[in-house]
């Protein structure tokens, strides 16, 4: 395929990079990576052995030292050239991640055009790193809080988003002043190896040092487990599973370190008496199908009022009909396969729950077989009636499955309902009604980090912080004030007087 020639992926590849030095693909220990577009191998990739990933470390800590001395502006300067090098690889990438991580097309571009909107945000924000001035309460002192670069940030992102969500955290670290190491998703390392190439270009042409922005490779109880437990690295943001990220979280914070966890989600969407279902019904199967149901902020629960459900169920059952489910390069397809066999195989064992729990399927569901689908890894998208919020409702399943939930009250009943489980990412109301949209958005109201009107739960812009509470784990990346998890917070107090107050009027005879 032309586009991996363009990135530079080869059939073994070399996971284990400084920014500028690969190393040799030679390891013994290689991750085969398969393609669940079609079942075909795409390439291996070298794991980062003990030995190169003290390396990797070191090589790290050094480029810290002079990077964290580059004026901010210049750090964004930095950032900004490489939101322009994306730029040039935009549809070959895309086309990678489409092709990896089985999204369609249209998302794996789009997922590259985040990264540059980052690079193109961060950029401007290193010009914004400002700290806050207080009032002293002693004469001829000036005091103020400051911000300074954190060091080494370990970044652990999931298959679901290759290389975006790494960005968010990369790039606002860069222009911190922090450098970074990234440990990808062994599912779609090649993604991570062809964006690492696409900065090195950057970094040679700007005579930078190598660690700056750094590559490991491997899974999550080899190389994951080290990054955690690495006491030079002072800040790990992860992106993953509740049962993984409630593990990493134990294991930073016995360190004393900090960590940004973006967990799990079970995003609501609420159709009160007054949605409009013209915007409404696209919102709901894009936000239920898309990435195959795959993201963190997926609509996995779907709350209508009981005057418009039957007119909903019989939108979105005709919805569901027309999607066109296949080969994600294909760019009239919808929908593409799930990650793995083992996706599927979660995916249907939780449609056999909901059946177990007392409730229906009313459309989908089913393993998709055929020449087309052959890889294993498509299924038909499922909606589910269910009476209550069962047990299997209130877990995350990582897959096309939506319920539907009535609700006859008042809008806080619905609110009541889509706060009533573990998790607290991205929620959403359809309303025409102001009293029931600030109702949704008060005290009272929505308990997820990120509460949207008239749109669905999925499509945070970057220029927003993107995270969520509970289960989701409280962790902030991208935009607003994120930026300031990734430096070291200083308050900082001068005497320029002629005279030492003591704390509590203590005075000494000296």
């Amino acid at each position: 395929m032309d586009f991996l020639k363009t990135l530079g992926v080869s059939q073994h590849n070399s996971g284990t990079s400084t920014g500028l030095w690969w190393d040799s693909v030679q390891a013994e220990n290689k991750i085969p990576i398969t393609s669940p577009v079609d079942g075909k191998h795409i390439g291996s990739v070298s794991t980062t052995p003990p030995e190169l990933y003290e390396h990797i470390i070191k090589t790290a800590q050094s480029a810290f030292l002079s990077w964290r001395m580059v004026p901010a502006p210049k750090r964004g300067e930095i950032v900004r050239q490489i939101g322009l090098m994306l730029r040039q690889y935009k549809e070959p990438l895309g086309r990678l991640v489409s092709y990896e991580m089985g999204k369609s097309l249209q998302e794996g571009i789009g997922e590259v055009q985040e990264m540059i909107d980052i690079c193109d945000y961060a950029a401007g924000q290193s010009r914004m790193l400002s700290g806050v001035p207080l009032q002293s309460e002693r004469p001829a002192h000036r005091m103020y809080e400051q911000y300074l670069p954190l060091g080494i940030v370990g970044i652990e992102t999931a298959f679901n988003f290759p290389v975006a969500v790494w960005s968010w955290n990369a790039m606002i670290a860069a222009v911190c002043g922090d450098v970074s190491i990234w440990k990808p998703s062994s599912m779609v390392p090649l993604s991570a190896i062809a964006t690492q190439k696409i900065i090195g270009r950057v970094l040679e042409a700007n005579n930078l040092p190598e660690g700056i922005f750094s590559l490991i490779t491997g899974t999550g109880k080899n190389v994951g487990e080290r990054l955690l437990r690495d006491p030079r690295i002072p800040l790990i943001s992860f992106t993953g599973s509740v049962r993984v990220g409630r593990y990493a979280a134990e294991v930073v914070a016995g360190r004393l370190g900090k960590s940004i966890l973006e967990l799990s989600g079970n995003n609501a969407v609420i159709l009160t008496e007054h949605a409009d279902l013209a915007l409404a019904i696209p919102a709901v199967v894009f936000g239920s199908v898309g990435t195959a149901g795959q993201r963190c902020t997926t609509t996995r629960r779907l709350i209508v009022h009981d005057s418009i459900y039957n007119k909903v169920e019989e939108a979105l059952v005709n919805a569901y009909k027309s999607i066109r489910i296949g080969d994600p390069l294909d760019e009239r397809n919808h929908m593409g396969p799930l990650i793995s066999k083992d996706a599927v195989a979660r995916y249907v064992a939780a449609l056999e729950e909901v059946k177990k729990q007392s409730g229906r399927v009313i459309y989908g569901g089913t393993v998709l077989s055929g020449k087309e689908y052959e890889s294993g890894c498509y299924v038909m998208p499922a909606l589910a009636e269910v009476g209550k919020q069962y047990p299997v409702v209130k877990t995350e399943t990582f897959g096309p499955l939506l319920y539907l939930l009535n609700y006859s009250g008042p809008v806080t009943e619905a609110i009541a309902m889509q706060n009533d489980v573990p998790q607290g990412l991205s929620s959403s109301i359809f309303t025409r009604d102001l009293q029931q949209a600030e109702e949704f958005l008060a005290q009272a109201g929505s308990d997820c980090g990120i509460a949207n009107v008239n749109i669905g739960t999925s499509g945070a812009e970057i220029g927003g912080a993107f995270g969520g509470e509970k289960e989701t784990g409280g962790g902030r990346e991208a935009g607003s004030d994120s930026w300031k998890a990734y430096m070291r917070r200083q308050t900082v107090t001068v005497n320029y007087g002629r005279d030492l107050p003591l704390a509590q009027g203590i005075q000494f005879d000296i």
